[in-house]
């Protein structure tokens, strides 16, 4: 948990970190321990070649080896604050809507992993996250998508980001 942004810094809010650290504890512990059992006793079956199991177990820590190394980078490169206020001041934490293109886009302004559900997240990292960041409800950003055009975007809301 570090005080100030690196490039690679994520914000997370208080609930998200600690929802993180506590799948990393079970991923890391008792994950690691289930994993390895399930291999031992595919291996135990005999020819490993023609294996389904031992295959489908490998594969598996695999996949949860690669979430362990994601989850502890995002963790010991996290910003975590709190809840920011109510002002008005787009900032990571905040579900923001800006007119792009005459509709309304409404996000989350910050990490991927702040939450689970429907709702489309942007990092302040991204084009538009930089672009916006700072701004008050009222303001205008431009900034240059992909395909190298400028998009502008005018800040309609930005609330804080509740669960």
């Amino acid at each position: 948990m570090s005080e100030t942004a690196t490039p690679t810094a994520s914000y997370l809010i208080q609930d998200a970190f600690d929802r993180l650290k506590a799948e990393l504890d079970q991923l890391s512990g008792e994950g690691r321990t289930e994993i390895a059992k399930r291999i031992e006793a595919a291996r135990e079956e005999g020819d490993l070649k023609e294996n389904g199991g031992y295959h489908a177990a490998k594969e598996e820590q695999g996949k949860m080896e690669a979430r362990i190394r994601q989850l502890t980078q995002l963790l010991e490169n996290a910003v975590v604050g709190a809840t920011p206020k109510d002002d008005g001041v787009v900032e990571p934490g905040m579900v923001v809507t800006v007119d792009m293109f005459g509709d309304d886009v409404t996000f989350l302004l910050g990490s991927r992993e702040i939450e689970d559900s429907d709702l489309e997240v942007y990092s302040e990292k991204s084009p538009l996250g930089a672009a916006i960041n700072g701004k008050k409800v009222g303001d205008t950003a431009s900034y240059e998508a992909p395909n190298g055009k400028t998009i502008k975007v005018k800040v309609k809301d930005a609330k804080p980001y509740t669960g």
